[in-house]
């Protein structure tokens, strides 16, 4: 499989062989279902489209509904769909993927999340400016300020991508390489070295 969905549970500390603490995110990954397979000759192009999370089937729209009893799996949360590429994958639709089956301990994988969204945020804070001198001189309220934004009567404008307060986190956030520390396939659980992106409880995306 090129990738799984998973749930991030939080952070913790492993010891390695050399007696190292380790900083690890556990993810759990429940059994992903299979709910659709696209072929080269129907759709253009090879993928597979898993599942992740059980939903009631009052709270399914019709159109889903119908696209889960075809692949013959209960409504799921939680859709993702990856394209092979060449990645030779046996599976039927509604098969289900152990994390066992994904990833062994000493692989590394990539996992994408949605950050924490902290707000409307100013220069500090988004992009580490030192602020403007320091509290002496007269400069009562200068100490977080971003200072100028450009010149003048020329250009007589403001350049486009000009760092400035605005904001910061809840977008799209991929770590890459994170080594699989352990893999535990009876509590579904997977713990990677390093930080994942978003809270407790948010849903991950783990890939090769």
């Amino acid at each position: 499989m090129p990738g799984m969905i998973g749930k991030k549970i939080g952070m913790t500390s492993l010891f390695d062989e050399n007696g190292k603490n380790l900083p690890c995110t556990v993810i759990e990954v429940e059994p992903n279902v299979v709910t659709q397979i696209k072929s080269a000759e129907t759709d253009g192009y090879e993928a597979v489209q898993i599942g992740f999370g059980e939903k009631k089937e009052k709270a399914t729209t019709a159109a889903l509904a119908g696209h889960f009893k075809k692949a013959g799996v209960s409504p799921r949360t939680k859709l993702k769909e990856f394209e092979l590429n060449g990645y030779a994958v046996e599976l039927k639709e509604g098969a289900e993927i152990s994390v066992d089956q994904f990833v062994a301990e000493g692989e590394f994988v990539d996992v994408s999340g949605t950050s924490k969204g902290k707000g409307f945020q100013g220069v500090v804070k988004r992009h580490g400016f030192g602020g403007v001198g320091q509290a002496t001189h007269g400069q009562h309220n200068r100490l977080r300020a971003p200072g100028s934004i450009g010149a003048g009567s020329d250009p007589s404008r403001v350049f486009k991508g000009m760092r400035m307060a605005g904001r910061m986190g809840g977008a799209t956030t991929v770590v890459e390489n994170l080594r699989v520390i352990k893999v535990d396939a009876e509590k579904n659980l997977l713990v990677v070295k390093g930080s994942v992106p978003g809270p407790k409880n948010s849903i991950v995306i783990i890939t090769k």
